[in-house]
């Protein structure tokens, strides 16, 4: 049975906090799901092969941050387009965007494909390794076959942004819940049963993701979608293409600079990890490599619902800004703010009360039974690191989410310059000089103390911004 034609229509109908309910819970839960693709993979490889190996993944992790930052730019920008487009009462102008989308997503993984196998030792070289750093095998063997599963994992997240913005975001929500039950069992019999290290990591997160990106696509290609995959009907605009990129921008901006960062903090762990004395000088970059994995995955889990939070509200801003109803985008974002304010001083009150409990989560309790030398020493220095350094780069967490969701603010109001310009304060303007100069003046722990000093200054100047965007908004609706 298709949808009803006024599926999309609710969006500027129904009560706010509803609506934002209804859409942000699946996109939390989606969001939290796909952390779990890492974030699971970095468990059982902790547990099953060894700390070492946590490094290894995390010299792939800006590889798989850009990746996800193409998939925002297309899949954010297409669904910003679409939900604005419908609330326009424009369906034909919505369904061109979604398949401009889809070619869009399946030609980036491709491409990544392709020059990521080709080019792999030099990328490797770049993604933070150093050439006697125990994790550079690991982060070879893991790499080639993530770089097989690029188009599934483009297509499908893509993708699910555009149904969300239809207004289905169940739809997502199982796709990713599908994906990270399957990559959870796949993990344990290939990990655990079948002793296949970080390949076998690998491969259970490249099978997940094929098996969410089936479930997507048969939908956008039914008959319940407000709007269709229509191959037949794609009609290829250079002009579509760039307004696309335009509503993505911001998010794309955030992911890619998300990924320059991790290099960074990947080469500093290699400077000034074996320099500090409490870590040794022969591991100490290793050592430090897993504990900013860990304190990455913690992050990672906390953000993920805020950036659910963030999709949730994209469609019921978008809409009702597009229907030229202020009052209700207004009481959407003042909305969202507070629910992800309220995650976040969850999130920090874990993670300084209980951090050697949350950081003891990666690292495996049987050391014997991974065999190798000197582990146990290497357990007790980096659960002596990754509390502290949690503590210290979550300082300012409870700021996160205002943040986070100001900045997509400005994409919704026709402002992406602005959007922009937030997503680049403090992943580039502001943290990686942070790193840079903390690092040089104070070492390890310098490079560690950058990150508060960022969100410091990056809240501060989102909060001046969207003051004044608040006070257009309201001039806007009282006119």
């Amino acid at each position: 049975m298709a949808m009803k034609p006024d599926a999309a229509d609710r969006l500027g109908t129904e009560p706010v906090g509803k609506l934002l309910f209804r859409f942000s819970l699946p996109a939390i839960t989606g969001m939290l799901v796909n952390a779990l693709y890492n974030v699971v993979d970095r468990i059982f490889v902790g547990q099953g092969v060894g700390e070492i190996a946590l490094g290894g993944l995390s010299l792939v992790l800006p590889l798989m941050t850009i990746a996800l930052a193409f998939a925002m730019l297309f899949g954010i920008g297409a669904a910003n387009m679409i939900s604005m487009r419908l609330g326009q009462g424009r369906k034909d102008d919505a369904e061109n965007a979604l398949n401009h989308c889809f070619f869009l997503l399946l030609g980036t993984g491709i491409v990544m494909t392709i020059l990521g196998l080709i080019f792999m030792e030099p990328l490797l070289t770049l993604l933070g390794t150093n050439e006697d750093s125990a994790a550079l095998d690991y982060a070879r063997r893991y790499m080639r076959i993530i770089l097989i599963g690029s188009s599934f994992s483009l297509v499908g997240f893509g993708l699910s942004h555009c149904t969300r913005a239809q207004g289905f975001p169940v739809i997502t929500m199982i796709a990713m819940l599908m994906g990270a039950v399957l990559n959870i069992i796949l993990d344990a019999v290939f990990i655990l049963v079948l002793g296949w290290g970080v390949e076998g990591a690998a491969w259970a997160t490249v099978i997940s993701l094929a098996a969410s990106n089936i479930w997507i696509l048969s939908f956008c290609l039914g008959k319940k979608a407000v709007i269709r995959l229509r191959l037949k009907t794609f009609k290829p605009a250079l002009g579509i293409v760039r307004q696309i990129a335009a509503f993505g921008s911001a998010q794309f901006l955030l992911q890619f600079l998300m990924s320059s960062v991790q290099l960074l903090y990947n080469k500093s762990m290699g400077w000034y990890g074996p320099l500090d004395t409490g870590l040794g000088a022969a591991n100490g970059g290793d050592i430090a490599l897993s504990g900013m994995t860990i304190v990455g995955s913690v992050t990672m889990v906390i953000l993920m619902p805020i950036f659910g939070i963030n999709q949730g509200a994209q469609p019921i801003l978008g809409f009702n800004y597009g229907a030229k109803q202020y009052d209700r985008v207004l009481r959407a974002y003042l909305r969202a703010v507070l629910a992800a304010t309220i995650i976040c001083i969850a999130g920090f009150a874990a993670v300084q009360l209980i951090p050697a409990q949350i950081a003891g989560i990666f690292v495996p309790s049987d050391i014997e039974a991974l065999g190798g030398q000197n582990l146990d020493q290497f357990q007790e220095l980096l659960m002596d690191f990754t509390p502290r350094a949690m503590r210290i780069m979550m300082l300012l967490l409870p700021f996160a989410g205002f943040q986070i969701i100001s900045t997509n603010f400005f994409v919704v109001t026709g402002r992406p310059k602005i959007s922009i310009f937030l997503s680049m304060l403090r992943q580039c303007l502001a943290l990686i000089p942070c790193i840079v100069i903390f690092g040089l003046a104070r070492g390890l722990w310098g490079v560690i103390a950058a990150a508060p000093v960022a969100d410091a200054f990056a809240t501060l100047v989102t909060g001046v911004m969207i003051t004044f965007e608040l006070r257009k908004l309201t001039k806007q609706r009282l006119a």
